[in-house]
């Protein structure tokens, strides 16, 4: 059994979920054999890996490599850090968009049926009632026209929101009114209730998010991010909610995570914090996923379709 050709995984993250995913990819690729990596092991003839978070020291310490398989969606740290004769892999698994796509629709319900506002009440021993909008009166924006987007927007459109959608390029999409470009955003913002945030980071999307564009959104309106904080400026998204010109904002992903404990984000009234948790790797179908790409590469010698530098997704 020695004779299997060794696969590197390279990561960064706890013992105990290093040890569960070499569990889970071992069982995924029973003919290959799943080594972390070790400076001691030789990796001399390893032409892929599986990285979750890598130091990228390691990563060169593999003089063969021709691609990486990411465990994780997001992958901007991999563009910014590895050589660029380095193919980088981002793992697209269907669940994650299913994962993701119940996510949107549960905080969207959430602002919807207005239950910060209940919650806020409840702590005040407050009994009012507030009038019940129906979803195809709410205009729902998603930012993102990604799997994860188009997931997210199917899910919202089966429960009757009015779902609007933005992306770089123009799309279209069934049950969707699709906007594109720095025109299509600013006409999703003013119009929009809730603003669903599902880009990628890259250079033309940090900061997009800032004093005037958040000035653009509608009135009373709540911001959802589910993708990477720096998308949206937090000084200007904390004055827009002292100003309650944003009625509210759930926050997901933050620029240091976890989020410290004396960080203003917490004692902002209107704003609900989620410890990173909207759409996390399903260690078991992501495990099938990356093998299905490690067999078709070891059979054809073709690499997975892979991130494009450029645009950085």
């Amino acid at each position: 059994m020695t004779d299997r050709p060794i696969i590197p995984f390279v990561s960064n993250i706890s013992a105990a979920s290093r040890n569960a995913w070499s569990v889970q990819l071992q069982a995924a690729l029973p003919d290959f054999r799943i080594v972390p990596f070790d400076p001691n092991v030789d990796f001399a003839n390893a032409e892929f890996a599986l990285v979750a978070n890598p130091d990228p020291d390691h990563l060169s310490q593999l003089p063969n490599l021709k691609w990486v398989q990411s465990l994780w969606a997001g992958v901007e740290k991999l563009v910014h850090s590895l050589p660029n004769d380095v193919a980088i892999v981002r793992m697209a698994d269907p669940q994650l968009a299913k994962t993701m796509a119940e996510a949107v629709l549960t905080m969207t319900l959430y602002l919807h049926r207005d239950l910060p506002k209940y919650a806020s009440q409840q702590a005040s021993g407050i009994w009012e009632q507030h009038d019940v909008v129906l979803p195809e009166d709410r205009k729902v924006g998603v930012l993102g026209l990604g799997a994860l987007g188009r997931s997210a927007c199917a899910a919202l459109s089966r429960h009757g929101f009015d779902v609007l959608g933005w992306s770089r390029s123009p799309k279209s999409i069934p049950n969707v009114r699709c906007f594109s470009g720095e025109d299509g955003l600013t006409d999703l913002l003013h119009v929009s209730d809730i603003v669903v945030v599902l880009l990628p980071l890259t250079t033309t999307t940090r900061g997009l998010l800032d004093h005037t564009r958040l000035s653009r959104m509608k009135s009373g309106a709540s911001v959802i991010n589910f993708a990477r904080a720096q998308i949206i400026e937090t000084d200007a998204l904390l004055n827009m909610l002292a100003a309650r010109h944003l009625n509210h904002a759930v926050l997901d992903v933050f620029a240091v995570e976890p989020l410290p404990r004396m960080d203003r984000l917490w004692r902002t009234d209107n704003l609900t914090i989620l410890p990173h948790v909207s759409a996390p790797t399903n260690m078991k179908t992501a495990s099938v996923v990356a093998a299905k790409n490690i067999a078709t590469y070891f059979r054809t010698g073709q690499v997975p379709d892979s991130v494009d530098r450029q645009r950085g997704y």
